[in-house]
């Protein structure tokens, strides 16, 4: 009994997420109608109010990923610049290949693209056409949408975590605004929030396995289909879960997991090589194609002159499974990709897993669709509409040896049932703990315990049709913490790419502190910020002389080197220029230093005393290409000299990059 005795638990986020749920749980127990009746207005209400923001959601985080990988961010690790990745390319692919595999694949993998071809959004089903925008409708769904949610949180909770040394958890996203107020009552929210969507997540998830286990037994073995099949399958797969936790058999799980994503890809190979194999490559090349075609489209369509049921059901139901999902899958490609850049992550993220699953709809869907369009087995498209649980079994009988695939099937179903269980209370455990502490086994087997109740009540409640009502609702909290937790992470990210700019400025840049310099004077340099006729002596006493120095030696090397002077129309002095002309095609190089005006910080009490629109100057530094922002006002003639140098040396290996890579260009004029 000493495990129940100890605990890790953070109450602020444990109990107020624990409380909620139970609530939910008692009133669908011993309420049933009434909470049938509750989750129908709230589902109408989300519907007709606030669907909107759904799409909109989704859609600012499916940019704001592709803007991440594209973007100069990208290259920011996921952890100090010194890590490497904890897993090599491949190993860390095929993980990530085995987050696109799931309950939902077995579920939906044939009935979606049936159903949406049989009775499409608009216009006519069983067209050819239908079939068409049946793939990409699909395609939609379970894409790149899916998957950005899914990575934003991810990296989200990696980025803090390894680059920051937070805790892995949501609220930590908050951090770059609320700094250490996280660890308090807003901290604490957002965190609890994160549980009770991830639980009603994990429980539409285990909501759909057990319906479709309760058909497959009924198919294989006729056991009675009802809710209480479904309530005596999800208590033994629960205990199953339990009893993993408990006896330590997560590593035989994880081999089991592994073992059940081989199964699914030889069951793929199967379909692929036994169903109309020709027209499933071509029509997961035509599929692609009008998906990414319609991308723009799709993303913000909300029917709103054409208005229906439909996106209801489909589109803002998955945008709220996905949500409450995302913590769950995010928290598990956070945990395995630290060491890897932004860019890696993203692209890994999005495309390895989306690659997968949408390959998965085109073999199972558009092979039950050619069945239905081009063999005309109308039955089959009957049967999947009145029942989809029955979808992929039925789909199945259609090809050789099916009580063996089946069977397999129905294996894979419960193991993915089994293992998603496990894995979210694992999940939970993390969210609900305090950091660094060993959680103890008996909060996993409560969160186990936890999720099977809730998918239990849900099913009470109102059988599938709870299960989606209660996941567009508690996704509408969670988007706006997902929402802000995005704003968070590129205030964050803003903030390091200007240290890191900053930072390797200063590597080139600094002037170094020689034994005979007074580093009082260097200090006084630093601190005290000198007006604009400071500015001008010092370029023409210390940075010019520097300047000609390094013309003449360049000159006597043979090269063809000036320095200039600016001058205003008044006859005031602008900067200096060294040129430095290079023959052919290499670019010359130019090192000019400028006054430039700049606002006077407010950094001390006496500052707070000054006009606020008072200015100081910098002795800026600017190349061929623009400015480089960063001063040398007060460096001594020798340190000019050699950031003049660096600057060269860098121009001088920029020749060698650009030029393939070839040794260092001779570019004197004697060449």
């Amino acid at each position: 009994m000493k495990p129940f005795k100890q605990t890790s638990i953070n109450p602020p986020v444990f109990f107020p997420a624990a409380i909620l749920i139970l609530i939910l749980v008692g009133s669908a127990a011993f309420a049933p109608s009434f909470t049938q009746q509750i989750f129908g207005s709230i589902q109408d209400w989300i519907l007709t109010h606030v669907s909107w923001f759904y799409v909109l959601t989704v859609a600012i985080i499916l940019i704001s990923t592709v803007f991440l990988a594209i973007s100069r961010y990208g290259d920011i690790k996921l952890g100090p610049d010194h890590s490497v990745p904890d897993f090599k390319d491949y190993t860390w692919f095929a993980m990530l290949f085995s987050t696109g595999m799931g309950i939902g694949l077995m579920f939906f993998g044939v009935a979606e693209p049936v159903m949406h071809f049989l009775s499409p959004p608009i216009g006519e089903g069983g067209t050819v056409t239908a079939a068409r925008n049946a793939m990409s409708i699909t395609f939609f769904h379970w894409g790149l949408h899916a998957w950005a949610i899914y990575a934003i949180v991810g990296l989200v909770l990696a980025f803090f975590c390894y680059r920051h040394g937070l805790p892995l958890r949501l609220s930590s996203a908050l951090y770059p605004m609320l700094g250490e107020r996280i660890h308090g009552p807003l901290g604490y929210a957002v965190d609890a929030f994160a549980v009770i969507g991830t639980v009603f997540g994990v429980a539409t998830t285990l909501g759909f396995g057990v319906a479709q286990i309760n058909s497959g037994l009924n198919y294989l073995f006729d056991l009675p289909v009802g809710t209480q099949m479904q309530i005596v399958l999800i208590v033994i797969a629960c205990g199953l879960a339990t009893i993993s936790v408990a006896s330590g058999l997560d590593k035989g799980i994880k081999i089991l997991s592994e073992f059940n994503l081989g199964l699914a890809v030889l069951l793929l190979l199967f379909v692929l090589i036994l169903g109309p194999t020709v027209f499933i490559f071509q029509a997961f090349v035509e599929n692609t194609g009008t998906y990414l075609s319609d991308l723009v489209d799709a993303t913000f369509k909300l029917y709103a002159y054409e208005p229906n049921d439909w996106i209801g059901g489909w589109t803002i139901f998955y945008w709220g499974w996905w949500i409450s999902w995302s913590p769950f899958v995010g928290l598990f490609i956070a945990r395995i990709s630290r060491g890897r850049t932004i860019r890696q992550f993203v692209l890994g993220a999005l495309l390895v897993p989306a690659g997968f699953t949408l390959f998965w709809m085109t073999v199972f869907g558009d092979t039950a669709i050619y069945y239905i369009l081009i063999n005309g087995m109308t039955e089959f498209g009957e049967i999947v509409q009145n029942d989809v649980t029955q979808a992929l079994f039925v789909f199945l009988e259609q090809m050789p040896i099916a009580a063996i695939t089946s069977l397999l099937a129905l294996f894979m179903i419960i193991i993915f049932f089994v293992t998603s269980a496990d894995s979210g209370a694992l999940v939970l455990d993390i969210l609900s703990s305090k950091e660094k502490m060993p959680s103890p086994v008996w909060q996993r087997i409560f969160w186990s315990t936890m999720t099977g109740i809730v998918a239990i009540a849900l099913l009470l409640a109102d059988g599938l049709q709870a299960l989606q009502t209660a996941t567009i609702a508690s996704a509408l909290p969670f988007s706006i913490i997902l929402l802000t937790a995005v704003f968070g992470l590129f205030k964050a990210l803003k903030t390091e790419g200007t240290k890191r700019q900053i930072r390797f400025q200063t590597i080139a840049r600094s002037q170094p502190l020689g034994q005979d310099q007074d580093w009082q004077k260097r200090l006084r340099n630093m601190v005290v910020l000198p007006h604009q006729s400071h500015v001008v002596r010092f370029i023409n006493l210390t940075v010019a002389p520097a300047m000609k120095s390094v013309c003449e030696e360049l000159q006597g090397l043979g090269f063809d080197a000036e320095v200039q002077q600016k001058l205003s129309a008044d006859g005031d002095s602008e900067g200096w220029t060294l040129n430095v002309a290079h023959h052919g095609e290499y670019q010359n190089f130019s090192y000019s230093v400028r006054p430039v005006a700049e606002n006077r910080p407010t950094l001390t009490t006496a500052d707070t005393k000054r006009p606020d629109n008072e200015i100081y100057y910098r002795a800026e530094v600017h190349l061929s290409e623009g400015g480089q922002d960063y001063d040398i006002m007060g460096w001594t003639e020798d340190g000019v000299i050699a950031d003049i140098l660096d600057q060269y040396e860098r121009h001088r290996h920029f020749l060698h990059m650009i030029y393939d890579n070839q040794a260092i260009p001779d570019i004197s004029p004697d060449a």
